[in-house]
């Protein structure tokens, strides 16, 4: 099988080493050896000060974090990796690969990765570390890890997918839809992260209750600003619950874009793009547009949430709003395509309530404001050990 072409680089590995996973050992879920090469990664990265996503990464894979995930699997014995997983990427999230190579190592495979496109400080300070550990301390792991580069070429995504046991897709529905032009063996589990949105619940009286306001809006800054808004965590519409939303709502944006002012680079491009969305959805939905001096950020307020109100969807700071009395009332949105609900200041019991009561057919995950890109295991409903591992029944 053709394993070289002009527009494919090995980032981590090589063509030798695809043809070595063939042959190599499927592994159990948190197998020692898996466990003690992340946790040497862990060690690299997370005192990295420049940026904080390599450092999280970094403190996700520590030894002590992963061996209490292995608590949560009571079948780990039973257990094996299905083979090789071949992960398919985004290429505007700069360490989603990372999770995604590590969760297929986790589940026991050797994993062949497609990179971001784009050129992330990020993605080069992972892979250095992780050659640096396979030249010397981690050679044992060297089978099972091959980072690639290339462009949409669909013979190079067919040679991959052929191979595959396992194929994740990280993308929007036309990159799951071009993806499967490239076919895959009968058995092989498919796992797709197709388009998703998100969004937020505040409690406006806990707001402007709260001692800790810089950090809540902190906390907003990195579920939205951080990823430009283009990560599917990032919350698109935000609904004020309580009485004082009219206070709360004024004072909470007022700090948002202190915030955004003082960090957060906004191209022309992106404000164009802002614009154009504001005035498609001006002229198609009865909404209402508040001021702004500057276009750091968009809000956009709604009377009625339409199923399809997330068609007009930007990012870069572009929000829609609602107020509401009742949780109940976010439910037209919940909708397949929702992923995450982050929160300030309502009680679990609460979302309890609205699950048993509104039953939404979307919301995968709630989640505190500020933690809606923390990485789990169990992601998009996903349980990625479980669907990339397969269990052995004796009888």
């Amino acid at each position: 099988m053709q394993l070289n072409f002009n527009e494919l680089q090995y980032v981590v590995g090589s063509p030798e080493v695809v043809e070595q996973m063939n042959n190599a050992k499927v592994l159990r879920p948190f197998d020692d050896e898996v466990i003690a090469f992340l946790n040497d990664l862990s060690a690299i990265l997370r005192v990295n000060r420049d940026y904080s996503d390599v450092a999280t990464f970094g403190f996700w894979c520590r030894k002590a974090a992963l061996l209490k995930e292995k608590e949560k699997y009571d079948d780990v014995l039973e257990r094996f990796g299905k083979g090789i997983v071949f992960h398919s990427t985004p290429s505007n999230v700069p360490v989603n690969f990372a999770f995604s190579f590590a969760a297929g190592l986790l589940a026991g495979n050797a994993n062949i990765v497609r990179l971001p496109g784009k050129p992330f400080d990020q993605v080069t300070i992972i892979c250095n570390a992780i050659n640096e550990l396979l030249a010397d301390k981690h050679k044992n792991m060297v089978p099972y890890i091959v980072f690639v580069k290339f462009p949409p070429v669909k013979e190079i995504t067919d040679t991959f997918s052929a191979l595959c046991n396992v194929r994740v897709i990280w993308g929007g529905d036309m990159t799951v839809a071009e993806l499967r032009q490239s076919k895959i063996p009968a058995r092989t589990t498919e796992i797709t992260f197709a388009d998703r949105h998100s969004i937020a619940v505040v409690n406006a009286d806990e707001f402007l209750a709260a001692d800790n306001k810089d950090d809540i809006i902190q906390n907003f800054y990195n579920d939205t600003y951080f990823s430009d808004q283009n990560a599917c965590t990032s919350p698109r519409i935000i609904f004020w619950i309580g009485d004082k939303k009219k206070e709360a709502k004024n004072e909470f944006w007022n700090r948002v874009h202190k915030l955004v002012n003082s960090k957060y680079t906004l191209a022309p491009v992106q404000s164009v793009g802002k614009l154009t969305a504001m005035y498609s959805v001006a002229a198609n939905k009865d909404v209402k547009v508040e001021k702004s001096d500057d276009m750091f950020i968009t809000r956009i307020n709604v009377d009625s949430i339409d199923k399809d109100l997330m068609n007009y969807k930007y990012n870069s700071g572009f929000y829609f709003e609602k107020e509401i009395d009742s949780l109940n009332e976010i439910v037209n949105v919940c909708d397949v395509r929702c992923q995450t609900l982050t929160y300030f200041g309502v009680k679990e019991e609460d979302f309890r309530k609205f699950l048993e009561e509104a039953r939404p057919v979307g919301i995968d995950r709630i989640v505190p404001m500020g933690k809606s890109m923390d990485f789990t295991l169990i992601w998009d409903g996903y349980d990625l050990i479980r669907q990339m591992s397969r269990r052995i029944n004796i009888i």
